[in-house]
Order: structure tokens, then sequence, then C-alpha cells
């Protein structure tokens, strides 16, 4: 008998900081389908970067069948070889997150809703190899914009 697991990872470089983070992702679920959709993140994710040898564990939690507030988000992050967070974040990830440092200052750690939007630095598609996202899924994506959903789902596969 066989088990696969299957777990997406994704890189990140801060080129300004010559800094390369691994990351791992939380689950997305569609809420209130039948009524008014929304989409909710959930599970434990991580960061780390191999040069600095921080790293951040971070929980998305789901919101409660009754009660309980939508989008929260809990974090702690870690100094190289340390077993102890010397910094907890909570919040909501797409709102407000604060952060409580070791040193017992408490402060905003980022309002998302306050930053700005900057566009992304992406290559021409004739530059990207293959199984390079958008490439890969050029077709889905164009289909959709064109709103052939037929199309799109034969592309997909």
């Amino acid at each position: 008998k066989s088990v696969f697991i299957f777990l997406l990872i994704g890189c990140v470089t801060c080129l300004d900081y010559d800094e390369h983070y691994i990351l791992t992702f939380p689950n997305g679920y569609g809420r209130s389908i039948l009524t008014v959709p929304w989409i909710e993140l959930g599970g434990e994710c991580s960061i780390n970067c191999s040069k600095t040898g921080y790293s951040a564990s971070i929980i998305f939690h789901t919101k409660p069948f009754y009660g309980g507030k939508k989008h929260r988000i809990t974090a702690e992050i870690f100094s190289p070889n340390d077993k102890k967070p010397f910094c907890s974040i909570e919040g909501e990830w797409n709102g407000v997150m604060y952060a409580k440092y070791t040193t017992g200052e408490n402060t905003v750690f980022i309002d998302t809703k306050k930053m700005p939007t900057i566009k992304k630095k992406v290559r021409k598609l004739e530059d990207q190899d293959d199984f390079e996202s958008r490439c890969l899924w050029k077709d889905v994506t164009y289909n959709l914009k064109i709103r052939d959903i037929d199309a799109a789902t034969a592309a997909k596969h």
C-alpha cells in the first residue's frame, strides 16, 4: 500500500538583501457556496531563510461553525538555532496583524489594507520555461478571460 503526500512549496528571493526563502502554503477552502461565497485559508505553514537562519511558523485558523472570527492568523518568528520565538504575531491575514516581542514591546506588525499595490515583474511568456506557472496555465487563463469554460476545462486537463 502506497501513500502519497504532496507538499507545495514556494521560493521567494529578495534581491535587495540577497535572501532566499522557502515557504509552504495553507489550504484554501470555498465557504458558503450556496449563499455569499468567501475563501478561507487554514493550516500550518513555514518560512525559512537558509542565508540568515531565521524562520517562522504560521497557523491560519479556520472559523468555527458557530461564533469565532474569519481570517485569523497566529505566527512565531525564530532567530537562528533558537527553540523559543523572539516574536509572536496575531491578527487577520487580510487585515491588521500585531506583534508581541520578548522584550515586552507590542506593535502593529502590518496593516495589509494600507499596503500599496506593487505591479509584478514577470518575464515574457516566450522567455519562460514550459513548467513556469504563467506559461503552463496560459491556455486556461485565456479561456477563462473569454468565458469559455469548456475550453478552459479542456486546457486544464
